[in-house]
């Protein structure tokens, strides 16, 4: 399985909002869901949708956000005190006690693997003070990564509330963000986690709810389940196999196991996560300021159908070379971009370093002034 980089998240936003722009064949009669989606994981690329952009209720499904929020708050080896408001929340349930000490990190695995709905609340008060401040995080970091169709209402997804919904497409993009974190990774796709219960003779065994993962699909990854009265059966789940690492997502479906394994087949049999861009010096470029002097520092990698193979092609974009390059010392970091395009559709960019004798580190803000500059004064070259 490929390693998938922590981006910062300027880039993976601007990632997000390319692939939101597009347009997918719109595709039915294949799923049992009203609403589905499959993305590949590091391009955010979609290969199937149904009605993946239509806002619905999510349960369960909402605590992909409680975790990964939970995890990023550092506090996971905090002790956290159980409420009477946790323990009296509704649903399933890992039976926590008022009172109680728990570790919460303990309390993201079972809102994970049993989609407990007192260890959200839990989580909810101990990292943001209260259940309403965690919210308010929760919604934050939505707007964050470009979940442009959801508003979140509590931490457990429970039918409390008609202003708490999302789409197919946005809990596929939370997904992809929460599997940048390697313990998110972990806790979703952990089987069985036991955790010690100083109140009873016994430890906690929690046994995942994710039947996919569990026993129906062998190249299942992690994921999360949910169901209530009104959104009726979600589900997400994430699978690997060779080098194709996939997120489903389906809302309100009858048959959500088999929705999910004709999806991740279909995927896995059409599309291969094709090199385009290597990393490393760009040889096409023969400008006299620039040849064997410009590289890239990662590949750029996207899901392609054989037929789509022939469709790629790349630009390089340049920024004009100014009289004062003369002393190297004097030409920036980042001079151009690398742009891929599918057909007529721009599918990814990334930055063109330029290599001085003695190369500096930029800080962020200094490469994010420099690919400003470029954009504005950028000419096509080789």
């Amino acid at each position: 399985m490929k390693r998938i980089s922590k981006f910062i998240l300027f880039f993976f936003m601007i990632s997000t909002i390319a692939i939101y722009m597009t347009p997918v064949a719109e595709a039915s009669g294949s799923v049992s869901a009203k609403s589905a989606v499959i993305i590949e994981q590091s391009s955010g690329r979609i290969l199937y949708q149904k009605n993946a952009f239509e806002v619905s209720r999510i349960a369960s499904i909402t605590k992909i956000m409680t975790a990964i929020l939970a995890i990023e708050s550092g506090k996971m080896n905090d002790m956290v005190k159980v409420s009477e408001r946790a323990v009296r929340t509704e649903g399933s349930s890992i039976y926590l006690k008022p009172g109680e000490k728990i570790k919460l990190e303990d309390l993201v695995y079972g809102l994970m693997l049993r989609s407990g709905n007192d260890a959200a609340v839990a989580i909810a008060e101990h990292v943001g003070g209260s259940l309403e401040g965690f919210v308010f995080l929760m919604n934050k970091k939505a707007e964050q990564i470009g979940m442009t169709k959801t508003l979140f209402a509590n931490p457990h997804g429970l039918d409390d509330s008609k202003d708490h919904y999302s789409t197919a497409y946005d809990m596929a993009i939370l997904t992809k963000y929460a599997m940048m974190n390697p313990t998110y990774g972990k806790i979703s796709g952990t089987k069985v986690h036991r955790a010690a219960n100083p109140n009873e003779k016994w430890d906690r065994v929690w046994r995942n709810k994710n039947r996919l993962l569990t026993e129906k699909y062998k190249y299942t990854t992690g994921g999360k389940t949910g169901y209530t009265k009104m959104a009726k059966r979600t589900l997400v789940t994430t699978a690997t196999k060779g080098d194709l690492d996939l997120i489903a997502v389906t809302l309100n479906a009858s048959d959500d196991w088999n929705d999910h394994i004709w999806m991740y087949e279909n995927a896995f049999k059409n599309y291969d996560l094709t090199e385009i861009i290597s990393p490393g010096m760009i040889k096409s470029i023969k400008n006299k300021v620039y040849k064997k002097k410009v590289y890239v520092k990662s590949a750029v990698e996207y899901p392609l159908t054989t037929n789509e193979e022939s469709e790629i092609r790349v630009q390089y974009k340049m920024i004009k070379p100014k009289a004062g390059w003369s002393n190297q010392q004097n030409i920036p970091n980042v001079v151009g971009q690398a742009i891929v395009y599918l057909g007529d559709k721009e599918i990814e960019q990334i930055p063109i370093y330029y290599r001085n004798k003695q190369e500096k580190e930029e800080s962020f803000w200094d490469q994010f002034k420099s690919v400003l500059q470029m954009i504005a004064g950028a000419n096509s070259n080789g």
